[in-house]
């Protein structure tokens, strides 16, 4: 009876706090109540798959395969609900492209003489044609699109992040634990999450964080050896070329712990030649190359070995500061109508260096990390959380996420995969507060930890229901009318050029069209921004071997048919 005032003082709490969930927590107390009330069927069944679970994740190798092969598996399988994802987002077409410069074999593209016409977002022109963001994501979907198609290098490090998740895990907690948090990864982020279903990324930068904070257990706690430091410098490499800053601030509480090993093995001459020989000498080793790609990166692309292309582009046409902390520039002026609205209104606007401004974007970084990373069930947790707080063994994971927390709210804009070196970090601290819980009174700390799991695997199957890519469906629907333009022509013989007319009251500055391939000129279908009457002539002289075509997004997202200059009344759609 105790047990059951429990329940329902936990339900009714959550219920009245939360009134806009209650068909989750509907869901959630059944799962709760049948589980403790109905102690045969379902205690059985539960009983015999954790079980099942454990031996399995007693054998290391083959859980890395098999976790890997479920989300490939079943995120293909549900292909008929959530499809191949069609970019939308202007960070999308940007490593899309910087995935196909390296699928031609090459880091970076010459400058186009009709650049201007091509201006687009989130992309550098000079003095090379490439995306602004680090090469890491690129290399995963070069890989896919060598294989097919770019989103099989989306789907692939997707798969792998969960392998290197419970590897990191392994090096924590127990086997059976590490296996679960590999796999409530696998079902966030590896089926109805923007990380699977889209192009931004996430699962690279979060493979490097995994590899690194699982590297540095092993060689502190375990004993060193070579194939540790070799992964750890593999991690610092990954981080250092998918998320620069995130991954910086991950890495300095690890390195810092790695630093107080390496002064201890001072003490013994024997310890110290060890770590040198096993740690120092292939860890520098592997740092040295990294840097010396990353010099090489730049300057093909910078023509700077120390300015990263994001760099370059946000001293090109940002304005407003990256930090909180940081004031706005003044204005920049540009070549087309859409990056003035992009970059002096909306940029600007949309944080003024205000407090109103600091509380507005810090909630809006709540709202999109809680709904990457965490689930509704998790607050079942929450009565175990002190105790997983107090656990000195967690004392590194939780200095990672408070410094990780505090980076990701110092800067401005915000992603979820932003923070995607800490992933396995919050996973690690997610489990072990589920241990917690399990120790707790029985049979009711043994349920609720059951029902965490229930209910995580009930959101995603309720999105994958309605065909929601991601709880945030903006993060990676994309807009099927420019595709199907693309699909109009390419069964049309020879080559095309796409002029695209915004309509500048009406433009969402969000909803780009003019994005290109790595090789422009040899692009059977080419995308252009109508500008002044002299740049078009230049534009229309230099392409007079294509058939010239006007999209007009704003007016109607359908219309293609023969260009006509403005002014002059438009041709039937196409």
């Amino acid at each position: 009876m105790i047990a059951l005032l429990r329940a329902w003082y936990v339900g009714s709490f959550l219920i009245f706090a939360f009134p806009f969930t209650q068909a989750l927590l509907v869901a959630l107390a059944a799962a709760v109540l049948l589980a403790i009330f109905i102690p045969g069927p379902a205690q059985k069944w539960f009983a015999r798959t954790e079980d099942a679970f454990s031996r399995l994740a007693r054998h290391t190798g083959a859980s890395l395969l098999l976790l890997p092969l479920f989300v490939i598996v079943l995120r293909l399988c549900l292909l008929p609900w959530l499809r191949v994802p069609i970019p939308g987002i202007h960070d999308a077409f940007s490593y899309l492209l910087l995935g196909d410069t390296f699928a031609r074999g090459r880091l970076s593209n010459p400058t186009h003489p009709m650049w201007i016409s091509f201006e687009t977002f989130h992309v550098n022109w000079l003095p090379t044609y490439h995306s602004m963001y680090p090469p890491a994501q690129g290399f995963a979907l070069a890989l896919g699109q060598l294989l097919g198609h770019p989103w099989i290098g989306v789907l692939l490090s997707d798969a792998l992040m969960c392998a290197a998740i419970f590897w990191m895990l392994r090096a924590w907690i127990p086997a059976r634990w590490a296996f679960l948090g590999g796999a409530l990864a696998a079902i966030k982020f590896g089926l109805a999450s923007y990380w699977m279903n889209s192009y931004w990324g996430g699962a690279v930068a979060a493979i490097g964080g995994a590899l690194v904070l699982g590297s540095v257990a092993r060689i502190i706690k375990r004993k060193a050896r070579v194939r540790d430091a070799i992964l750890l410098g593999a991690g610092l490499a990954i981080l250092a070329n998918s998320r620069p800053y995130e991954g910086l601030v991950c890495a300095l509480p690890s390195a810092a712990w790695l630093l107080i090993w390496f002064y201890r093995q001072t003490k013994s001459r024997e310890a110290l030649r060890s770590a040198l020989s096993r740690v120092a000498v292939p860890l520098l080793i592997i740092l040295i190359g990294t840097g010396a790609f990353m010099g090489y990166y730049n300057w093909r692309t910078t023509g700077n070995p120390l300015m990263m292309p994001h760099t370059l582009n946000t001293r090109t046409y940002h304005s407003v500061g990256m930090f909180l902390w940081e004031r706005a520039t003044p204005e920049k002026h540009y070549r087309n109508a859409q990056f003035e609205e992009f970059y002096n209104d909306w940029e600007r606007n949309n944080y003024r260096h205000t407090w109103a401004d600091v509380g507005r974007v810090s909630w809006e970084k709540i709202e999109r990390y809680s709904s990457a990373y965490l689930w509704l069930g998790l607050l079942l947790v929450l009565p175990a959380l002190p105790f997983a707080l107090r656990d000195r063994k967690m004392r590194l994971p939780w200095l990672t996420l408070a410094v990780g927390v505090f980076a990701v709210f110092s800067v401005v804009w915000s992603n979820a995969h932003y923070a995607a070196p800490f992933t396995c970090v919050l996973y690690l601290l997610i489990v072990q507060a589920i241990r917690h819980l399990r120790t707790m009174r029985r049979p009711l700390g043994t349920m609720l930890s059951r029902a965490i799991v229930c209910l995580l695997v009930l959101h995603v199957g309720s999105n994958v229901r309605l065909r929601r890519c991601d709880p945030l469906p903006w993060t990676c629907e994309g807009d099927v009318s420019r595709f199907a333009v693309i699909d109009t022509l390419n069964q049309q013989p020879g080559k095309h050029l796409i002029v695209v007319r915004y309509d500048e009251e009406e433009h969402n500055i969000h909803d780009e069209w003019v994005y290109n391939a790595a090789d422009i000129d040899d692009s059977k279908i080419i995308w252009a921004r109508e500008l002044d009457g002299a740049q078009n002539t230049k534009l229309f002289e230099y392409f007079k071997d294509r058939k010239i075509w006007l999209v007009t997004p704003d007016d109607d997202n359908t219309y293609l048919a023969p260009y006509t200059p403005p002014g002059v009344p438009l041709e039937g759609t196409q």
